[in-house]
C-alpha cells in the first residue's frame, strides 16, 4: 500500500528557519539511506533543485551522503537523487522527499511519500492541498510532529 507521510514543522522549533530545516532534511535522508531506500528528494525548480545539494555537501566528511542532481553522475548511482518539475527521476526510487511547494503529480509512481506542512500559513494552505491530492490518490496519510529537545 501506498503511504504518505506529513511531518508537521513547530513555528517555535528549529526547523522553522531555512537552516534549521536543511538540517532536519539532512537527517531524514539519512534516516530513508541507512534502511536502504531509493530517495528522490522533489524541489521547485533546478534552483532549489541546486540549493538542497549543497546543503548535502556542507556536512562534515564522516557524515557526508553521496547524492547526485537528475541527469548528473552515473546512472544509479547513489542512494539520493535530487530533481524538480521538468525532469525526470531514475526509475528505481521507492521513496520521494517533496520539497515543492505544491508538485504532487510525481506521487503516483512512489510507493512512499514524505511532505510537510510548513509553520506559515500559505504554506500550510499548500500542505493541505497535497494532502487531498494524496487521499485521492488512494495513499494511506499519516502526520508527524516534528520532536525537537
Amino acid at each position: 500500500m501506498q503511504t504518505a507521510t506529513f511531518y508537521i514543522v513547530s513555528a517555535d522549533g528549529p526547523q522553522a528557519n531555512q537552516d534549521g530545516f536543511a538540517q532536519y532534511l539532512l537527517f531524514l535522508t539519512r534516516h530513508f539511506v541507512q534502511q536502504n531506500a531509493k530517495v528522490y528528494l522533489h524541489c521547485n525548480d533546478k534552483e532549489h533543485a541546486e540549493q538542497i545539494a549543497e546543503h548535502f555537501w556542507q556536512v562534515l566528511p564522516e557524515n557526508f551522503m553521496a547524492h547526485n542532481l537528475v541527469g548528473e553522475g552515473p546512472k544509479y548511482a547513489t542512494n539520493i537523487e535530487i530533481g524538480y518539475t521538468g525532469v525526470k527521476h531514475t526509475w528505481n526510487r521507492q521513496l520521494v522527499i517533496n520539497l515543492a511547494d505544491n508538485q504532487t503529480t510525481f506521487a503516483r509512481t512512489f510507493a512512499q511519500v514524505i511532505d510537510f506542512v510548513p509553520c506559515d500559513e500559505k504554506a500550510k494552505q499548500l500542505a493541505r492541498e497535497r494532502y487531498k491530492v494524496y487521499r485521492q490518490a488512494g495513499y494511506q496519510l499519516q502526520t508527524i510532529d516534528i520532536v525537537y529537545p
